[in-house]
C-alpha cells in the first residue's frame, strides 16, 4: 500500500488515523469486558480490537490488563479475520510512510525471524537498490542469541542507524536503500505490547508475532514485502510445519493490509555463511558484495531478492529476479551502493572507500578482538553439520549479545568457521577461530563448542539447500 501525498503536504509521514470517533460508545465494551471474552473463547470484533489498542495508545489501560489480555491471546488464539484487524490497528496507533508519486511500485523491503550469522540484509539492501527499488529497511537490535543487523552496522564507526524522516527519504532519493532503526512515531502500540509480551510469556502467540512484524511494515507504506521464516535448531521454530503456519499468517495480514507479500521458509541449523559476530559479519557481507562470499548467504540473497523483483513486476518471474539480484552482486553495482549508503548514513568517504576496495585491510577501520583462539578437530572425519545455535551462545554470553535491551555489546567479538560442511579434515585441523576479549571463554564454553562440531563418513553428508520452500501471495 504506496500512501501518496497532496501537493500541499509536506510531512513526510500521514496524520495519525482517529478513528475512535467512528465508533458508537454504546457498542465498545470495557478493557475488562473484553479481556473476560477473549479469555472465553470469544472472537473480538472490529470495534473491540479497535478499543484496545486506543487505549494502548492513549495510556487510559492499565499495565496489569494489557498482560491478562496478552495471555489471553495467547491461550484462545485469534483467527485470520482477528489477527488482520489487529495488525491493521497496530499499523494506525501512529503515522504511516508517504513516498512520492514516482516512487509508486518501487518500495520494497524483507524480514527476517532471526537467525545465526544472517547477515542477509546488509547484502539485500544494496543489491535490490540496485536493480531500482527503494528500500527503506527498518532493522532491529539483537536479543538473545540471534544477532541484530543494527548492532552490525554500527560496527562500522561513524555509521548512524537514526535519522530524521527528511533524511531517510533524501537517502532513499540518492542511495535507494538505507538500513535505520524504528521511529518512535511509528506503530507506538507494538513498543507498548513487545516489551509486555516479553515479561509474560506470550513471545511466541503466533498472533501477537504477526501484529508485530506485519503492522510495522505496513507503515512503512511498501509496494511488496519478503519474509524469511526460518525453522530448526538455531530458530524460533523447530519444525517446518510451526514455521509455516507462521508464514501463512505473516503472508495473509500483509496482503490485507494491501503489500504484496510473499515468504521463504529457510533452514536454520547451521551457520549463514561462516561468521558470526557483528565486525566479523560486515566483513562476510563485503566480501560477497566483491563476489567472494559463501555460497549459502548468496542462495539467500537471490531467492530473497528475486522474489521481491517479481512481485513488484521488475522481474518477469522469480528466475528472473534472481538473475538479476545476482547480477547486481557480482557485477559490483551492489557494493557502489553499500559504499554510497555507508557515507549517507555517516560512515567517511575514506573509511568507506578503504572496506569497499578490491584488497582491503578490514580490521584497520573495524575493531579487532584482542585475542582468537584455534579449536581443532579430535578424529579425522567429513564435516557433516555444526550446532550453530550453540556458537551462538557461546559468543552472545562473550558479548557480543545482550541480555536485555539497552546492553552494549561488543562489536569485535565472534566465531568464523574455517571449514564448509561437506570438507574431509584430519585430527587436529582447526575449524573454528573463536574472537574474544574479556571475558575469556570458559573451559565449559570451550566444550561446548567443540559439541557444534560434527563429523561423519562421506556417506553421512548430504548437502542441502538452506531454502526449503517458497510461499507466494494469491
Amino acid at each position: 500500500m504506496i500512501v501518496k501525498s497532496s501537493p500541499l503536504q509536506k510531512s513526510f509521514f500521514r496524520p495519525r488515523v482517529k478513528w475512535r470517533s467512528r465508533l458508537p460508545h454504546a457498542a465498545m465494551l470495557s478493557i475488562p469486558d473484553l479481556i473476560r471474552k477473549k479469555r472465553d473463547g470469544r472472537k473480538l470484533s472490529d470495534g473491540d480490537i479497535k478499543a484496545f489498542v486506543q487505549a494502548l495508545s492513549s495510556g487510559s489501560i492499565e499495565d496489569c490488563q494489557t498482560g491478562a489480555m496478552l495471555m489471553a491471546i495467547w491461550q484462545r488464539g485469534m483467527d485470520p479475520h482477528e489477527t488482520a484487524t489487529l495488525t491493521k490497528e497496530m499499523m494506525l496507533s501512529g503515522e504511516v510512510m508517504s513516498w512520492p508519486e514516482e516512487w509508486a511500485g518501487l518500495v520494497v523491503d524483507k524480514h527476517s525471524t532471526g537467525g545465526v550469522g544472517d547477515k542477509v540484509s546488509l547484502v539485500l539492501a544494496p543489491a535490490l537498490a540496485a536493480c531500482g527499488c527503494k528500500v527503506p529497511m527498518i532493522s532491529g537490535r539483537g536479543l538473545a542469541h540471534t544477532g541484530g543487523t543494527l548492532d552490525k552496522l554500527e560496527s562500522i564507526p561513524g555509521f548512524i542507524i537514526h535519522h530524521s524522516a527528511e533524511q531517510v527519504r533524501a537517502i532513499l532519493s540518492s542511495v535507494g536503500c538505507c538500513i535505520v532503526g524504528q521511529t518512535e512515531r511509528l506503530v507506538p502500540a507494538d513498543r507498548i505490547l513487545y516489551a509486555t509480551r516479553d515479561i509474560t510469556g506470550t513471545v511466541d502467540s503466533l498472533p501477537l508475532i504477526t501484529g508485530s512484524i506485519i503492522s510495522k511494515k505496513g507503515a512503512e507504506s511498501l509496494t511488496a514485502l519478503v519474509l524469511d521464516v526460518k525453522f530448526g535448531r538455531a530458530a524460533l521454530f523447530k519444525d517446518l510445519a510451526g514455521a509455516k503456519e507462521l508464514a501463512h499468517l505473516l503472508v495473509t495480514a500483509g496482503n490485507e493490509l494491501g503489500m504484496r507479500t510473499g515468504a521463504v521458509l529457510s533452514r536454520m541449523d547451521a551457520v549463514i555463511g561462516r561468521a558470526v559476530g557483528n565486525s566479523l559479519e560486515v566483513i562476510e557481507a563485503l566480501d560477497l558484495l566483491k563476489g567472494d562470499g559463501p555460497q549459502d548467504l548468496m542462495e539467500l540473497v537471490a531467492t530473497l531478492g528475486g522474489l521481491l523483483l517479481a512481485m513488484t513486476g521488475m522481474a518477469a518471474d522469480q528466475s528472473e529476479g534472481r538473475r538479476q539480484i545476482f547480477q547486481a552482486v557480482i557485477g559490483g553495482a551492489a557494493l557502489l551502493k553499500f559504499q554510497a549508503m555507508m557515507e549517507a548514513q555517516g560512515v567517511a568517504k575514506e573509511m568507506a572507500r578503504t572496506l569497499c576496495s578490491a584488497h582491503a585491510d578490514y580490521f584497520t577501520v573495524l575493531k579487532k578482538a584482542e585475542h582468537q583462539l584455534d579449536l581443532t578437530a579430535s578424529r579425522d572425519g567429513v564435516l557433516i553439520d555444526v550446532d550453530g545455535l550453540a556458537i551462538a551462545e557461546v559468543v552472545h554470553k562473550l558479548g557480543a549479545g545482550r541480555c536485555k535491551a539497552g546492553q552494549p555489546v561488543n562489536h569485535s567479538v565472534g566465531a568464523e568457521l574455517l571449514l564448509s560442511l561437506g570438507q574431509k579434515i584430519t585430527r587436529g585441523t582447526p575449524w573454528l577461530r573463536v574472537h574474544y576479549e574479556q571475558p575469556a571463554p570458559s573451559p565449559d564454553q570451550i566444550e561446548r563448542l567443540q559439541s557444534a562440531l560434527v563429523l561423519g563418513s562421506d556417506a553421512d553428508w548430504q548437502k542441502q539447500s538452506l531454502v526449503q520452500e517458497v510461499m507466494l501471495p494469491d
